[in-house]
């Protein structure tokens, strides 16, 4: 039986997605292929992820994250951002909420377009000779480079997702290069994608944070330029924990239609 849906395509810093009201629970959340084939860019509407926003018994909404290749992920701190700006055109919501996803609970603030999202606290960071390793939602591996526009992202990244000790469960890749005391640029090959993205909000969350770790920065509020545009992350340390983490930037809706499924 063929069905009419309805979509919505955000944006956050040039991530983007196709994000479906799913209150009703009429999509086909096991149809692994339908997604990929809805996120790809030739064949169907074209995203990093597709995103539904559920109904929560306890919150004003929950939000179910799958990546390009179909399958459900882990959190998405862009996807959040945008499912956040999409609740409010809904109506669900007016300039703040709380709700759930796959890590649990966020809460966020509309400001214009801009969104801010809490993420989950940090206390565990993996420091090694040539990089550092943290979840903030999502697993990311960080690199510091001195020249960021050389690096070949998508096969230096492939060959880091897919090796020890991530293999198939496999992490995402972020290279950075500091600007100054509170900048830097970053770049994300972004498992389930598998290949760059233009941004990734839990990549610059996880590079804020593990530059203040590796005491490239004193500063708790920073800028991370991505391919994208710029995002801010801020955060309160304590104790050796990352706590009151914050994700801000814009978050845009695109266009929105309906195809055949």
């Amino acid at each position: 039986m063929i069905m009419q849906l309805q979509f919505y395509k955000y944006q956050g810093t040039g991530n983007d997605f196709i994000i479906i009201d799913n209150r009703q629970q009429l999509f086909p959340i096991n149809n692994t292929k339908l997604i990929a084939q809805l996120c790809d860019r030739k064949f169907g509407i074209g995203a990093d992820g597709l995103i539904l926003l559920e109904r929560s018994d306890k919150y004003d909404f929950k939000m179910v994250y799958f990546n390009a290749d179909g399958n459900e992920g882990s959190m998405c701190g862009n996807g959040g951002r945008c499912t956040v700006a999409f609740a409010k055109k809904l109506q669900i919501i007016t300039n703040q909420t709380t709700f759930e996803a796959v890590d649990g609970l966020h809460e966020a603030l509309i400001v214009g377009d801009t969104v801010s999202l809490k993420m989950t606290d940090i206390s565990t960071i993996d420091k090694f000779d040539d990089h550092l390793f943290l979840n903030t939602g999502s697993p990311h591996h960080i690199t510091f480079v001195d020249d960021i526009k050389n690096v070949n992202v998508k096969i230096t990244g492939s060959k880091i997702r897919y090796g020890a000790p991530y293999f198939t469960e496999g992490s995402n890749v972020n290279f950075v290069e500091q600007v100054n005391e509170d900048t830097f640029k970053v770049r994300t090959y972004e498992r389930g994608v598998e290949d760059e993205t233009l941004s990734c909000g839990t990549g610059v969350a996880a590079v804020a944070i593990a530059s203040h770790k590796a005491r490239k920065t004193k500063k708790n509020n920073i800028v991370l330029k991505t391919l994208g545009g710029n995002l801010e992350v801020s955060f309160d340390y304590h104790n050796n924990i990352y706590k009151n983490v914050f994700l801000k930037g814009e978050a845009t809706l695109v266009f929105t239609g309906e195809i055949s499924i």
